[in-house]
């Protein structure tokens, strides 16, 4: 039994210590609480953001095998459609091949087969084209053959499709060779060692029987195929889409054997012109011609012929140099000032408005002067005659003279008693008596004035017109170089407002798709916000659990 003295000295020792322990190990619990809290909080975020990024992945995932199902054919027979339909993209570029290098052959460049670059293209599409081929034949062959093996098929349409794959194996085949032998064209314009030119001869017939090989498989190949046709229309189960279809096939498949029906014989007609040598080049024709040898000879050829061409150019017509060097002068010194030439020119005005005058006045001078010359030459007459008549005469004219005499009196009376006015162009003139006889010279002198002023208005009003025509004419000039410029600076704003009109229309698109990608990234995360509070919650949840249970623990430390 121990002593009480020993039971409280012990409880002396051992209650500090325990206070120390609790605290310690309360201090130790809730710096555990508080990184256990902090790792759980980064794995729940680590957590949600590889959740986001799963769901991104998955609907990528289901897109593209959405895309992957709807690209993939189904099937033998869309297989070989979707091939038939990849046909366009190989023929067009063995078109363009082929026009690229008819295009290429002209009068001024040199056409030998080192220069023809474009050949090697042309082959290359050549190829691919056949590729193409040898990748549809067993499709062809496969579709003939169940063709073959359907009960409505007879032994003639058997054996018309059995002839029909043949020839299109026989087609292949041809073309596989054709395409050897200008793939060995091209060789030279890129390899100069590739083929040699002893071997153009061999190479350019190869190809010209091969051409005529094709013509024969495209004769058999209509033939064979126009007997099936004919064998198909008599089907009962035969449609019009399949008539129209077998027409249009028969149609392109004889213009494409007269087409090489019209190529064979055409290269094989000129094999030995295509074999010859050209005329210049390196000797004897042995050595290789780069197609950049062959551009610097053409450069140089037209260079000369322009040099030829400016040699015999005749000579302009100009000034001799005296009459130049003599005219030099006034030359310069009209030109040093405008004004003096301005001077000049109203003066030349001038002088010829004063010369107008005086040949308008010299004209009328000569019109009075010749009607004096016709007045002078009838007095003259009538001199001549008075005095050659008899004396009969004489006394006629005295007769005459006296009942003129009377009726001269009479009307001399009246014209006293009422005189008479005659209007003109100079004025007013009264008729007067025999006695008083019209000056001629003062009516002459009258008339004179008269146009002369005339002139001289008409001179004056000529001028204002010119000048005022001039002006109109620099107005109106300057009036359409406005209207041009109106016009000009119009149609660059009609395409300003067009540009403006489809940036506005791109700007609207792509606001509705940011829009659009806004609204569904706000609605994610709207989601990962519920899912982040959810979250929380627990967390909150279960922080509270471990409070609840750490004040547990220390009540149960302390009641001990």
């Amino acid at each position: 039994m121990t002593s009480p003295v020993a039971l409280t000295t012990c409880d002396g020792i051992m209650g500090p210590r325990l206070e120390m322990y609790y605290l310690q190990s309360q201090t130790i619990g809730r710096e555990q609480l508080k990184m256990k809290d902090q790792s759980l909080r980064k794995l729940q975020q680590e957590m949600d953001s590889l959740t986001f990024r799963n769901l991104q992945l998955a609907k990528r995932v289901e897109l593209l095998q959405d895309e992957l199902a709807l690209s993939e054919p189904r099937g033998k027979k869309n297989k070989f459609s979707q091939y038939l339909h990849e046909n366009a993209s190989y023929v067009r570029p063995l078109e363009e091949g082929m026009l690229h290098l008819f295009e290429s052959i002209t009068e001024d460049t040199v056409t030998v087969l080192e220069t023809t670059v474009k050949l090697k293209t042309f082959s290359e599409h050549l190829t691919s084209y056949i590729c193409f081929l040898r990748k549809i034949l067993p499709y062809q062959l496969k579709s003939l053959e169940e063709e073959c093996g359907s009960s409505l098929c007879t032994s003639a349409l058997r054996a018309r499709n059995l002839e029909l794959s043949q020839d299109m194996k026989k087609m292949t085949a041809v073309f596989e060779k054709l395409q050897t032998y200008i793939g060995l064209l091209a060789l030279p314009s890129t390899e100069p060692d590739g083929l040699l030119r002893t071997n153009y001869g061999s190479v350019l017939t190869n190809v010209g029987a091969a051409l005529h090989g094709f013509h024969d498989v495209m004769k058999d190949i209509s033939k064979h195929y126009n007997q099936k046709a004919t064998i198909e229309h008599e089907l009962p189960t035969a449609t019009q889409k399949l008539i129209t279809t077998n027409d249009c096939i028969l149609s392109s498949v004889a213009a494409l054997t007269n087409g090489a029906g019209r190529i064979a014989s055409f290269f094989s007609n000129n094999v030995d012109y295509f074999i010859a040598s050209l005329s210049y080049g390196p000797k004897a024709a042995s050595d290789f011609i780069s197609p950049r040898s062959a551009e610097c000879m053409l450069q140089y050829k037209k260079k000369a012929a322009a040099y030829m061409k400016a040699l015999r150019k005749p000579l302009v017509e100009s000034v001799p140099y005296e009459e130049a060097l003599a005219n030099r002068r006034v030359l310069l010194s009209s030109t040093e000032s405008r004004e003096g030439l301005a001077q000049q020119v109203q003066q030349s005005l001038e002088k010829i408005s004063k010369l107008e005058q005086e040949k308008e006045h010299w004209m009328l001078e000569a019109q009075l002067a010749k009607i004096k010359l016709e007045k002078e030459n009838q007095r003259i007459a009538d001199k001549l005659r008075s005095t050659s008549s008899g004396q009969a005469l004489g006394l006629a004219q005295e007769n005459a003279t006296g009942v003129n005499a009377a009726s001269r009196e009479e009307a001399s009376a009246k014209a006293v008693l009422e005189p008479a006015h005659s209007t003109s162009l100079i004025g007013i003139l009264t008729r007067t008596s025999d006695n008083e006889l019209p000056d001629v010279e003062s009516r002459e002198d009258l008339i004179k004035n008269h146009y002369m002023a005339r002139i001289v208005e008409l001179t004056s009003q000529l001028q204002l017109a010119d000048s005022k025509s001039v002006h109109f004419y620099a107005e109106c000039r300057a009036l359409s170089k406005r209207l041009a410029l109106a016009e000009k600076s119009k149609e660059a704003l009609t395409e300003e407002m067009k540009v403006a009109g489809q940036s506005i229309s791109r700007l609207q698109d792509e606001l509705t798709t940011t829009k659009r990608s806004y609204e569904d990234q706000l609605s994610m995360m709207s989601d990962h916000l519920c899912s982040m509070n959810e979250t929380l919650s627990k967390q909150r949840e279960e922080i509270d659990t471990l409070k609840m249970s750490s004040k547990g623990n220390s009540k149960k430390n302390k009641s001990r």
